[in-house]
């Protein structure tokens, strides 16, 4: 289960601001993002393919469904939250590791499938809030790929990375 993060915190403000209605957290994890949705809403499904993360919420009270992202997924958000794996594939990573860090061989995998699937789970006016690195790259042409309108939020710089936030439309 993926521990919170200088990109989780990141995600967090914006969660914070946008929360409303009814929220989808893709890839919960230890739940951080969903419980500052919660702050905002009651009406919060977390979701991760991990059934170690999704019992891990359970014991905190939040709604939560094990899923391979939209897999088990019914109806339409005002917000869906991602902090996906977003690191290019490292050969000699544990498979459990790779699972909380791995986006795929180049690191945006999973954030393309996301992303071509997302729409039909977002409300008319809904938005989607989601974190990448820059050693993912890629962002912003699957976002185009997909006709979305988006904006980068914020841009955090780390030692070997920069973490980005964006909301898409």
């Amino acid at each position: 289960m993926y521990e919170s993060a200088e990109d989780s915190f990141l995600l967090q403000k914006y969660v914070l601001r946008f929360a409303k209605c009814k929220v989808l957290d893709m890839g919960c994890g230890s739940g951080i993002q969903a419980e500052a949705a919660l702050t905002r809403t009651k009406d919060v499904l977390a979701v991760d393919i991990s059934k170690e993360a999704v019992d891990y919420c359970r014991r905190k009270k939040i709604n939560a469904v094990q899923s391979d992202l939209f897999l088990n997924i019914q109806g339409k958000f005002d917000l869906i939250i991602f902090n996906p794996p977003y690191l290019p594939e490292e050969v000699k990573e544990p498979k459990d590791s790779k699972l909380i860090t791995t986006g795929g061989k180049k690191g945006y995998e999973l954030l393309d499938k996301f992303l071509k699937e997302a729409k039909n789970y977002l409300e008319k006016d809904g938005i989607i809030l989601f974190v990448c690195s820059s050693l993912t790259g890629n962002a912003e042409n699957i976002l185009e790929k997909y006709k979305y309108k988006f904006e980068k939020l914020e841009t955090q710089r780390l030692f070997f990375e920069e973490i980005y936030v964006y909301k898409a439309l």
